[in-house]
């Protein structure tokens, strides 16, 4: 065990207390109503509080996971996945983010099962891979289909970078699809969100770019969404 670790993990938690006021969690100690749900990609990089400078509780109810998934399949059937869905049904939660990053490394490994037939080792991690692969596989149909790239982004379609990261926010559009199709998030606005921090979408580090708004892609619409004031919060590479 790494002590000076597990020190430091107890010296953050003190910051964390001497951070809060004596009434931080008045309103909160015996329930929840969060406005949002957002469900991002489980990497180190990608702070869900941080992203939306949530510093206090309440606001913000997290889920992550591998590959910023919304659902899972229970008894052969596809469903909303139960930290989505719980918080859409029980704490008035009425808007769900899907946020996918730059560089996402489970988008990355699906491309590759789809290209090589070679999975990771580790049985939960490739079976975490392998419920993306359709989904890159279909998104690989599409660009190939010959797709336009939009013009608020200029991306150079024929590297290998450009197509994994396509292919994040193409997993984006799709969990966005897939969350609005269900009973608990049919009465929900669901956004689709990309978390960038490698300069793809636009020159600030740690920037969410709008992709999707409750299935509407098109940026110049996007843009009016979201008013001239935030316009440069909406990007795509599709």
């Amino acid at each position: 065990m790494s002590r000076s670790l597990l020190a430091e993990l107890l010296d953050r938690n003190d910051q964390h207390v001497d951070s809060l006021d004596a009434d931080t969690f008045a309103d909160y100690r015996e329930a929840q109503r969060p406005p949002v749900v957002s469900v991002c990609c489980s990497d180190s990089r990608v702070s869900q509080e941080g992203m939306w400078a949530t510093d206090r509780p309440g606001f913000l109810f997290t889920a992550g996971n591998i590959g910023n998934r919304v659902s899972d399949v229970v008894d052969g059937v596809r469903v909303l996945d139960g930290s989505v869905a719980y918080p859409l049904k029980h704490t008035d939660t009425s808007v769900l983010a899907v946020v996918g990053h730059t560089g996402c490394g489970a988008v990355g490994a699906a491309l590759a099962a789809a290209q090589t037939d070679e999975y990771p080792d580790e049985v939960g991690v490739r079976a975490d891979v392998e419920d993306l692969v359709p989904i890159v596989e279909r998104g690989l149909a599409e660009l190939d289909a010959g797709e336009e790239t939009a013009d608020s982004v200029e991306v150079d379609a024929d590297t290998e970078a450009s197509l994994h990261n396509r292919l994040v926010e193409y997993n984006v559009h799709e969990q966005v699809a897939i969350a609005a199709d269900t009973e608990e998030g049919a009465d929900a606005d669901v956004y689709g969100f990309v978390y960038d921090f490698q300069g793809v979408y636009g020159d600030r580090d740690g920037a969410a770019y709008l992709v999707n708004a409750n299935g509407e892609r098109d940026p110049e619409a996007l843009r009016e969404l979201v008013g001239e004031g935030r316009a440069d919060h909406v990007a795509s590479l599709l």
